[in-house]
């Protein structure tokens, strides 16, 4: 915004010094021609009536028999052809019009080597002499002077000068009622990026103009309902959890009663289903509210310990030794979702390798299985909730398919992500991704 504003600021400068600059030009011009066409009319017209050539040493107006205007000189064709127009007006035909600049130099002063070569400074103005030499075939060539001022590096710096100006005037206190107008909107977006359901915030100051006022009263207000929701929702999923396991706790009593083993085992089997499920379900729900909090662990110790849980059960799961990797995360949030990735390789990959790979700014929790790996096609499928790649529903052959829904909600409110990439060769790699 700022650099636009400058931009355009110095744009119009310079269209302005361009207008200045031509309009100087054909001021210098006019100067340099109108007089000199008037000079060299008088000077004729007195010649005229008093029968007697001008001589070299009377009057501005000089005659001379040979063009004396040296071929060193620069020579400036425009004021010959204005010159001649500036003629013709006055009745006066001439043949060919010669001219030539004679700077003056630095070491020239007022008063003595300025004036004899024809040049001088008025002020801190360079003012050169343009000699004009205007031939009469047959009768010589008359001379006459004009001044030529040079205004190349003071209109510059006037530029400058004029644009630096208007930058202090214009740009700085725009630059500032800007910036007092948009901070109001730079602190509503870092509160809406650091907007976190559950944790405590202050509500924004309502300031600004009206429409930004309103955003922010508007933003405060949904905060607010959203909080209030999450709340609700809480009290709602614990009354839930409370209603649900006191009838699974009794029924795991009264199954005690059963005489037939098989079928009491079932039932144990059933209704442990159904408290894992519930607890599922209910951790998904809260996840955006996560009570645990933030600890430093040592995430190759936690990812062994959870290795060392299935090889107690006997389930074929190894862990790659790995150096101590101190992180700050919630350890059993992040627990639960290697063990997930863990159960899914033992149920569907047969065995499991795990390993902690760390580099300067992820941390990867790699599960390897030995399995058939999953369709390319339907990769992003087994994240949704209740999905199952094995369509039989048997509680032997899957779960209800909450695993790895609940795994990436719990990576993704780390920071992180969840990647599967199937093996040449065979095998799956379920990849947890942590930033450092």
């Amino acid at each position: 915004m700022a650099l636009l504003i400058a931009l355009a600021l110095f744009v119009a400068q310079a269209i302005n010094f361009a207008m200045v600059l031509q309009d100087r030009q054909g001021f210098r011009l006019a100067q340099a021609t109108r007089p000199s066409a008037t000079r060299i009319a008088d000077a004729l017209e007195r010649e005229a009536q008093s029968g007697r050539a001008l001589t070299p040493d009377r009057g501005r107006v000089r005659r001379v028999p040979t063009d004396p205007i040296e071929p060193h000189l620069e020579r400036h064709p425009e004021v010959a052809a204005e010159l001649r127009v500036q003629l013709l007006e006055l009745g006066l035909r001439a043949g060919r019009i010669d001219t030539g600049l004679r700077p003056v130099s630095d070491e020239d002063d007022d008063d003595g080597q300025a004036r004899r070569h024809g040049g001088a400074r008025r002020g801190d103005r360079r003012v050169d002499t343009l000699l004009i030499a205007v031939e009469q075939p047959g009768r010589g060539w008359l001379t006459v002077v004009a001044p030529w001022p040079d205004f190349g590096p003071r209109l510059l710096w006037s530029l400058l000068t004029q644009t630096l100006i208007l930058y202090v005037v214009i740009l700085l206190p725009m630059l500032w009622i800007v910036r007092r107008l948009s901070r109001p909107l730079r602190d509503l977006t870092r509160a809406a990026e650091a907007f976190r359901p559950g944790e405590p915030a202050l509500p924004l100051i309502v300031r600004g103009p009206d429409d930004v006022a309103l955003l922010i009263a508007a933003f405060n207000a949904l905060a607010t309902r959203v909080t209030a929701m999450l709340d609700e929702k809480d009290r709602m999923l614990g009354a839930i959890g409370h209603d649900l396991r006191t009838p699974l706790a009794a029924l795991r009593v009264r199954i005690e009663s059963v005489e037939d083993e098989v079928d009491r085992t079932k039932m144990a089997e059933t209704i442990a289903e159904m408290n894992r499920t519930l607890d599922d379900i209910l951790s998904l729900a809260r996840l955006g509210r996560p009570s645990e909090p933030l600890t430093d662990v040592d995430l190759s110790a936690l990812v062994d310990a959870v290795v060392e849980d299935f090889r107690d059960i006997g389930h074929p799961v190894e862990f790659v030794e790995a150096d101590r990797l101190p992180m700050r995360l919630r350890p059993s949030l992040i627990r639960r979702a290697v063990r997930n990735l863990i159960e899914n390789a033992v149920k569907y990959g047969v065995s499991a390798e795990v390993r902690v790979e760390a580099d300067a700014r992820m941390v990867s929790i790699v599960v390897a299985d030995q399995g058939p790996g999953i369709p390319e096609a339907r990769m992003g499928e087994v994240f949704d909730a209740f999905t199952r790649l094995e369509s039989s529903r048997n509680r032997e052959t899957g779960g209800i398919g909450l695993g790895l829904a609940l795994a990436r909600a719990i990576v993704r409110e780390a920071g992180g992500e969840i990647r599967l990439a199937n093996r040449t060769g065979g095998g799956l790699d379920a990849v947890i991704e942590l930033p450092r």
